[in-house]
Protein backbone atom coordinates (compact mmCIF):
# COMPACT_ATOMS: atom_id res chain seq x y z
CA UNK A 1 0.00 0.00 0.00
CA UNK A 2 2.27 2.47 0.78
CA UNK A 3 5.17 1.97 -2.07
CA UNK A 4 1.74 2.91 -4.28
CA UNK A 5 1.08 5.86 -2.30
CA UNK A 6 4.14 7.09 -2.41
CA UNK A 7 4.62 7.71 -6.60
CA UNK A 8 1.53 8.85 -6.51
CA UNK A 9 2.32 11.68 -3.78
CA UNK A 10 5.27 12.55 -5.96
CA UNK A 11 3.72 13.02 -9.06
CA UNK A 12 1.07 15.06 -7.54
CA UNK A 13 2.85 17.73 -5.92
CA UNK A 14 5.14 17.63 -9.36
CA UNK A 15 2.21 17.94 -11.21
CA UNK A 16 -0.30 20.48 -8.63
CA UNK A 17 2.41 23.62 -9.80
CA UNK A 18 1.37 23.00 -13.35
CA UNK A 19 -2.62 22.88 -13.08
CA UNK A 20 -2.57 25.76 -10.38
CA UNK A 21 -0.97 28.27 -12.66
CA UNK A 22 -4.01 27.54 -15.94
CA UNK A 23 -6.46 27.29 -13.11
CA UNK A 24 -5.82 30.74 -11.65
CA UNK A 25 -5.38 32.22 -14.76
CA UNK A 26 -8.64 31.19 -15.78
CA UNK A 27 -10.20 32.49 -12.33
CA UNK A 28 -12.15 35.52 -12.18
CA UNK A 29 -12.63 35.32 -8.15
CA UNK A 30 -10.70 32.69 -5.89
CA UNK A 31 -11.09 33.77 -2.67
CA UNK A 32 -9.85 31.91 1.04
CA UNK A 33 -11.09 29.77 2.17
CA UNK A 34 -12.78 28.65 -1.16
CA UNK A 35 -10.64 25.63 -2.53
CA UNK A 36 -12.03 26.29 -6.58
CA UNK A 37 -12.39 29.60 -8.19
CA UNK A 38 -16.11 30.72 -6.85
CA UNK A 39 -16.57 31.88 -11.28
CA UNK A 40 -14.48 31.84 -14.26
CA UNK A 41 -13.34 34.29 -16.90
CA UNK A 42 -10.81 35.01 -19.65
CA UNK A 43 -10.39 38.77 -18.41
CA UNK A 44 -6.85 38.08 -16.97
CA UNK A 45 -5.85 36.90 -20.49
CA UNK A 46 -7.47 39.65 -23.02
CA UNK A 47 -5.47 42.10 -19.76
CA UNK A 48 -2.39 40.14 -20.51
CA UNK A 49 -2.87 40.63 -24.67
CA UNK A 50 -4.27 44.24 -24.39
CA UNK A 51 -1.48 45.29 -22.21
CA UNK A 52 2.30 46.80 -23.14
CA UNK A 53 1.20 46.82 -26.46
CA UNK A 54 0.39 43.00 -26.60
CA UNK A 55 2.02 40.75 -24.96
CA UNK A 56 2.87 38.41 -28.61
CA UNK A 57 5.46 40.90 -29.75
CA UNK A 58 7.52 39.78 -26.37
CA UNK A 59 6.57 36.40 -26.90
CA UNK A 60 8.44 36.43 -30.82
CA UNK A 61 10.98 38.47 -29.27
CA UNK A 62 11.90 36.11 -26.72
CA UNK A 63 11.79 32.57 -29.26
CA UNK A 64 13.98 34.77 -31.47
CA UNK A 65 16.57 35.52 -28.46
CA UNK A 66 16.13 32.29 -27.16
CA UNK A 67 16.68 30.63 -30.40
CA UNK A 68 19.94 32.87 -31.20
CA UNK A 69 21.52 32.23 -28.43
CA UNK A 70 20.44 28.12 -28.45
CA UNK A 71 22.09 27.90 -32.11
CA UNK A 72 25.01 29.99 -31.76
CA UNK A 73 25.96 28.51 -28.57
CA UNK A 74 24.90 24.74 -30.11
CA UNK A 75 27.57 25.36 -33.66
CA UNK A 76 30.51 26.82 -31.89
CA UNK A 77 30.47 24.45 -29.11
CA UNK A 78 29.91 21.61 -31.36
CA UNK A 79 32.59 22.68 -33.11
CA UNK A 80 35.10 23.85 -29.88
CA UNK A 81 34.28 19.82 -28.77
CA UNK A 82 36.07 18.82 -31.89
CA UNK A 83 39.13 20.90 -31.83
CA UNK A 84 39.43 20.08 -28.17
CA UNK A 85 38.76 16.19 -28.46
CA UNK A 86 41.84 14.00 -27.72
CA UNK A 87 44.20 16.87 -26.24
CA UNK A 88 45.98 16.40 -22.93
CA UNK A 89 44.18 18.83 -21.02
CA UNK A 90 40.86 18.29 -21.67
CA UNK A 91 39.40 17.18 -17.99
CA UNK A 92 41.26 21.15 -16.85
CA UNK A 93 39.25 22.31 -19.79
CA UNK A 94 36.18 20.79 -18.43
CA UNK A 95 37.04 21.77 -15.10
CA UNK A 96 37.10 25.58 -16.03
CA UNK A 97 34.01 25.54 -17.77
CA UNK A 98 32.53 24.47 -14.57
CA UNK A 99 33.93 27.69 -12.69
CA UNK A 100 31.34 29.82 -14.70
CA UNK A 101 28.60 28.33 -12.51
CA UNK A 102 30.20 28.73 -9.50
CA UNK A 103 28.50 31.84 -8.76
CA UNK A 104 25.09 33.59 -9.44
CA UNK A 105 24.70 34.55 -13.08
CA UNK A 106 23.35 37.90 -11.29
CA UNK A 107 26.90 38.46 -9.85
CA UNK A 108 28.42 37.49 -13.39
CA UNK A 109 26.76 40.12 -15.04
CA UNK A 110 27.36 42.19 -12.69
CA UNK A 111 31.16 41.27 -13.21
CA UNK A 112 31.09 41.86 -16.89
CA UNK A 113 28.72 44.78 -16.60
CA UNK A 114 31.58 46.94 -16.80
CA UNK A 115 33.27 45.56 -20.27
CA UNK A 116 30.04 45.99 -21.70
CA UNK A 117 29.56 49.76 -21.03
CA UNK A 118 32.68 50.08 -22.31
CA UNK A 119 32.04 48.31 -25.50
CA UNK A 120 28.74 50.29 -25.40
CA UNK A 121 26.46 47.10 -25.77
CA UNK A 122 25.20 47.39 -22.18
CA UNK A 123 21.32 47.87 -22.90
CA UNK A 124 21.41 46.73 -25.94
CA UNK A 125 19.63 42.95 -27.52
CA UNK A 126 23.24 42.46 -28.78
CA UNK A 127 24.68 42.80 -25.17
CA UNK A 128 22.11 40.23 -24.18
CA UNK A 129 22.87 37.84 -26.47
CA UNK A 130 26.59 38.39 -25.90
CA UNK A 131 26.10 37.61 -22.17
CA UNK A 132 24.15 34.85 -22.31
CA UNK A 133 26.17 33.16 -25.08
CA UNK A 134 29.09 33.78 -22.96
CA UNK A 135 27.24 32.20 -19.86
CA UNK A 136 25.65 28.66 -21.58
CA UNK A 137 29.29 28.59 -24.16
CA UNK A 138 30.86 26.61 -21.51
CA UNK A 139 28.06 24.09 -21.00
CA UNK A 140 27.99 23.28 -25.02
CA UNK A 141 31.56 22.83 -24.66
CA UNK A 142 31.75 20.56 -21.56
CA UNK A 143 28.75 18.70 -23.21
CA UNK A 144 30.51 18.01 -26.70
CA UNK A 145 33.50 17.44 -25.37
CA UNK A 146 32.63 14.20 -24.27
CA UNK A 147 30.34 13.46 -27.23
CA UNK A 148 33.51 13.45 -29.22
CA UNK A 149 34.62 10.05 -28.04
CA UNK A 150 37.17 7.73 -29.81
CA UNK A 151 34.16 6.34 -32.01
CA UNK A 152 33.65 9.36 -33.31
CA UNK A 153 36.96 10.47 -34.29
CA UNK A 154 37.57 6.73 -35.36
CA UNK A 155 34.29 7.33 -38.05
CA UNK A 156 36.00 10.77 -39.00
CA UNK A 157 39.74 8.94 -39.89
CA UNK A 158 37.27 5.84 -41.77
CA UNK A 159 35.70 8.84 -44.11
CA UNK A 160 38.82 10.26 -44.48
CA UNK A 161 40.83 6.85 -45.53
CA UNK A 162 38.18 5.92 -47.86
CA UNK A 163 38.58 9.25 -49.85
CA UNK A 164 35.48 11.34 -48.50
CA UNK A 165 36.46 14.95 -48.22
CA UNK A 166 36.22 17.12 -44.82
CA UNK A 167 33.21 19.01 -46.59
CA UNK A 168 31.73 16.01 -47.13
CA UNK A 169 32.55 14.32 -44.08
CA UNK A 170 30.88 16.58 -41.63
CA UNK A 171 27.65 17.31 -43.95
CA UNK A 172 26.85 13.80 -44.86
CA UNK A 173 28.30 11.84 -41.41
CA UNK A 174 29.59 14.09 -38.53
CA UNK A 175 26.61 16.12 -38.28
CA UNK A 176 23.81 13.34 -39.37
CA UNK A 177 25.44 10.74 -36.76
CA UNK A 178 25.28 13.76 -34.19
CA UNK A 179 22.17 15.11 -34.85
CA UNK A 180 20.86 13.57 -31.21
CA UNK A 181 23.30 15.39 -29.51
CA UNK A 182 22.33 18.67 -31.30
CA UNK A 183 18.77 18.91 -31.02
CA UNK A 184 19.18 17.95 -27.06
CA UNK A 185 22.21 20.85 -26.79
CA UNK A 186 19.60 23.30 -28.60
CA UNK A 187 17.02 22.54 -26.95
CA UNK A 188 18.52 22.66 -23.32
CA UNK A 189 20.49 25.86 -24.44
CA UNK A 190 16.82 27.26 -25.52
CA UNK A 191 15.33 26.18 -22.29
CA UNK A 192 18.07 28.21 -20.04
CA UNK A 193 18.02 31.38 -22.15
CA UNK A 194 14.39 31.09 -21.82
CA UNK A 195 13.81 31.11 -18.47
CA UNK A 196 16.71 33.70 -17.87
CA UNK A 197 15.69 36.58 -15.84
CA UNK A 198 19.11 38.32 -13.92
CA UNK A 199 22.07 38.39 -17.01
CA UNK A 200 19.18 39.91 -19.35
CA UNK A 201 18.11 42.56 -16.07
CA UNK A 202 21.50 43.39 -15.42
CA UNK A 203 23.33 43.37 -19.13
CA UNK A 204 19.94 45.05 -20.94
CA UNK A 205 19.21 47.81 -17.77
CA UNK A 206 15.71 47.27 -18.43
CA UNK A 207 15.59 47.96 -22.29
CA UNK A 208 15.78 44.59 -23.38
CA UNK A 209 11.99 43.32 -22.74
CA UNK A 210 11.66 39.18 -22.41
CA UNK A 211 8.78 37.24 -21.33
CA UNK A 212 10.53 35.81 -18.46
CA UNK A 213 11.50 40.06 -17.32
CA UNK A 214 7.55 40.59 -18.18
CA UNK A 215 5.67 37.78 -16.12
CA UNK A 216 8.04 39.12 -13.12
CA UNK A 217 6.87 42.43 -13.33
CA UNK A 218 3.10 41.41 -12.95
CA UNK A 219 4.66 39.44 -9.89
CA UNK A 220 6.27 43.00 -8.54
CA UNK A 221 2.48 44.12 -9.13
CA UNK A 222 1.39 42.25 -7.19
CA UNK A 223 -1.25 40.64 -9.98
CA UNK A 224 -1.20 37.04 -9.35
CA UNK A 225 -3.79 36.53 -11.90
CA UNK A 226 -2.41 37.74 -15.10
CA UNK A 227 1.04 36.61 -13.63
CA UNK A 228 -0.30 33.06 -13.55
CA UNK A 229 -0.97 33.72 -17.37
CA UNK A 230 2.04 34.77 -18.19
CA UNK A 231 3.45 32.31 -16.27
CA UNK A 232 1.45 29.28 -18.45
CA UNK A 233 2.61 30.77 -21.52
CA UNK A 234 6.38 30.93 -20.48
CA UNK A 235 6.09 26.88 -19.69
CA UNK A 236 4.13 26.79 -23.37
CA UNK A 237 7.70 26.39 -25.27
CA UNK A 238 9.93 24.37 -22.92
CA UNK A 239 7.11 21.69 -23.06
CA UNK A 240 6.88 21.84 -26.53
CA UNK A 241 10.64 21.23 -27.18
CA UNK A 242 10.35 17.98 -24.61
CA UNK A 243 7.22 16.46 -26.44
CA UNK A 244 9.27 17.49 -29.69
CA UNK A 245 12.51 15.50 -28.41
CA UNK A 246 10.63 12.71 -26.88
CA UNK A 247 8.65 12.08 -30.51
CA UNK A 248 12.03 12.35 -32.09
CA UNK A 249 13.70 9.62 -29.61
CA UNK A 250 10.73 7.71 -29.67
CA UNK A 251 10.55 7.20 -33.73
CA UNK A 252 14.20 7.28 -34.33
CA UNK A 253 14.84 4.91 -37.46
Amino acid sequence: MKKSVIPIFIAAVLILPFLYLPVLSFADTWKYPMLVPESWSVVHWNRLFAAHRGIAPVILFSVLLSGSVALLATVVGFLMGRLLAGESGQRQIQAAGYLTYAFSPVIYAYCLQFFFLKAGISGTVAGVIVVQFLLFFPFSVIYYISHWGRELLSLEELCFTLGASRRDTWIRILVPVSAPALRTAFFQIFVFSWFDFGLTQVIGQGRVSTLSLTVWQYLAEADPYIAAAGSCLLLLPPALLMLINEKTIRFRP
